[in-house]
């Protein structure tokens, strides 16, 4: 199905795994709630939502992906894997973040590899519950990429807590977890329509 390029079993477990349960690294002891709600924004082959939700069975989860192919795949392997309050939703951030059951329903917004932090924010900070966190995992070198959202992490009613360096052997280059805090609601129009955040991300 052509989900990742990466196919080597020991990447698969370093690469795609162990990067996506760094994420739990900013989220405890919040995640252990059995009320806690999480949305996996732009999941893909369920990264990194999946491997959180098997490591913290009782959250709430649920994955966002525009493309339908993908999605089925969710079906089958929560199948597959019987979990329980996982919910899949086929769509597009801009257009799913408008609708009342999703937006602002969340304590905890996760993304992976999705998009430059400043389209991110826009993308994801609508899903994010007051006192929420929205955490975005990113490597490379960031302080632009950072800098550069400052204007839509503040528009969108976020505040920057941390910039959290992930320092493990296994990953050659630096990785970081983004931690943005939700502090006041997003505006209504907020996000643009499809496309927009990329196009014209609010710098």
């Amino acid at each position: 199905m052509n989900l990742t390029a990466i196919t080597n079993y020991e990447e698969v477990q370093i690469k795609h795994f162990l990067d996506s349960l760094t994420a739990t690294i900013a989220l405890k002891p919040r995640i252990g709630d059995a009320e806690t709600r999480l949305i996996d924004v732009g999941t893909g082959a369920g990264l990194p939502g999946l491997p959180v939700k098997i490591a913290f069975p009782t959250i709430k989860l649920v994955l966002l992906e525009a493309t339908a192919k993908k999605a089925s795949f969710l079906h089958h392997l929560k199948q597959k894997l019987g979990l329980d309050d996982v919910e899949i939703v086929v769509g597009r951030a801009e257009e799913v973040a408008h609708e009342t059951q999703y937006r602002e329903r969340f304590d905890i917004v996760l993304s992976r590899a999705v998009a430059p932090l400043p389209a991110l924010v826009e993308l994801a900070l609508p899903f994010c519950a007051i006192s929420g966190s929205f955490i975005a995992q990113k490597k490379g070198a960031i302080d632009l990429e950072i800098s550069q959202a400052a204007k839509a992490i503040s528009l969108l009613g976020g505040n920057l807590r941390q910039v959290k360096r992930l320092d493990l052997e296994e990953f050659p280059n630096q990785r970081y977890l983004v931690i943005i805090d939700k502090v006041s609601p997003t505006p209504k129009r907020y996000p643009r329509r499809p496309g927009m955040p990329a196009k014209r991300p609010l710098m």
